[in-house]
């Protein structure tokens, strides 16, 4: 049998990995990237309130087939499915394996959010700047 990180054959699935977190919905991915402290993953918590799954949190792999990227937990990762929620620790949570990327967040400062976005890629995923303190920055990221 395959390792989780492996197809049939041995082949790693997912060789890129990337600081974010990532939650997935309906197999569409969003991914959360940001500093250390930027809410990366409270806003991940916020999402799997809404209905989101958790796909991987602080590390993500990525992998590109075709035209489209993916997102998946590391082979080198804590376990699936833990979710750190600051003040609390890890906490396990329902997880998806894999996702294709349907948009990428860049979090940060609300001076570094523009408020009409022209459009743009990140690797070829659309992307958007959000301040993921604000009170409504889940629907927001259900939303781009």
């Amino acid at each position: 049998m395959a390792e989780p990180c492996q197809d049939e054959g041995g082949t790693p699935l997912l060789p890129g990995v990337v600081h974010a977190s990532c939650v997935a919905r309906r197999g569409h991915g969003v991914l959360l990237l940001g500093a250390p402290g930027a809410g990366k993953s409270d806003l991940a918590l916020r999402l799997i309130d809404r209905g989101f799954r958790l796909v991987a949190d602080d590390r993500v792999a990525l992998v590109r087939r075709g035209a489209h990227l993916y997102a998946g937990l590391p082979c080198s990762a804590l376990p699936a499915g833990l979710l750190e929620i600051r003040g609390l620790g890890l906490m396990r949570l329902r997880v998806r394996r894999r996702a294709r990327l349907a948009v990428v967040l860049r979090l940060g400062a609300p001076d570094r959010v523009v408020r009409l976005p022209a459009p743009s890629l990140w690797h070829g995923v659309a992307a958007l700047d959000l301040d993921p303190r604000g009170e409504s920055a889940a629907q927001r990221a259900e939303w781009a």
